[in-house]
């Protein structure tokens, strides 16, 4: 019998489908890190770098000691490695994507239109991972120890790669959004260094000139920072990891449907 127009039934659509489709287009993302080693070569040797040329310049000034500085500089540095330092390929990757038609396949498929940049910013979590692996194996070389223990480290780990998490979507909007993939590069890079420097990763805010504490004070990734410095050392964290954690809220809702929207006006 041949069936009529009405008792065909539409396709259903799986419940989560959206997050089964971001975990495959993840697992490409990361296929093409290992052809590709850049984004984690930089996401781990720029925090290094940074660790390494402070604390022997400036810890003997700032703390007395390099074994003290090393207890301040660590958390921040760990933040650093946890996503700033991979703010730059994010956004970059995805409007590579774009310019050479890889998401005009993805628009073929039926799926989410969240899936490719969720993917791509979850493929970033796996590289934060190893980055921040890395960058413990190497404080704990130079003699850094975190005082609450395994809790503490995985505290503040997860506390870093949330905030990267959420701070990449801002990246990742502009990815989207601007025409070239140099000025993507150029507006991450500017925006890492005002972010990365103008806080307290190299000394308390207290100390910085009154323009420039006024802008730390203010800026999301001291409080990312001062909240890791707080869980590792063993000291009270007072509203540092509440006010981190509404941070990550914050940018999450806004730039995600914001990046989303503008990847739905591609096409």
């Amino acid at each position: 019998m041949t069936a009529t127009v009405s008792s065909i039934e539409p396709p259903r659509t799986r419940p989560l489908a959206w997050l089964r489709h971001s975990f495959v287009l993840a697992g490409r993302s990361l296929a093409k890190t290992t052809r590709n080693p850049g984004p984690i070569i930089n996401g781990v040797v720029t925090p290094a770098l940074f660790m390494v040329l402070f604390l022997y310049l400036f810890g003997g000034s700032v703390a007395g000691s390099t074994a003290d500085y090393l207890r301040y500089l660590f958390p921040g540095i760990l933040v650093m490695g946890a996503g700033l330092a991979g703010l730059v390929s994010t956004g970059t990757n995805i409007n590579l994507d774009l310019k050479n038609g890889v998401t005009d396949r993805f628009r073929s498929l039926p799926i989410s239109r969240l899936a490719p940049l969720l993917g791509s910013v979850l493929a970033d979590i796996v590289r934060y991972l190893l980055a921040v692996a890395i960058l413990f194996a190497i404080g704990t070389l130079l003699g850094f120890r975190a005082h609450g223990g395994l809790p503490a480290v995985l505290a503040a780990a997860g506390l870093a790669i949330t905030f990267g998490f959420c701070l990449s979507w801002v990246t990742v909007f502009f990815g989207v959004l601007v025409k070239s993939a140099d000025t993507v590069l150029a507006i991450s890079f500017i925006s890492f260094l005002p972010l990365q420097l103008g806080t307290s990763l190299a000394a308390s805010v207290e100390t910085l000139p009154g323009w420039l504490r006024a802008w730390a004070e203010i800026n999301p990734v001291t409080h990312a920072m001062d909240a890791c410095r707080a869980l590792l050392n063993g000291t009270p964290v007072g509203g540092t990891v509440t006010t981190t954690l509404v941070w990550c809220a914050v940018l999450f809702v806004v730039f995600c449907p914001l990046a989303i929207r503008a990847y739905s006006r591609q096409q």
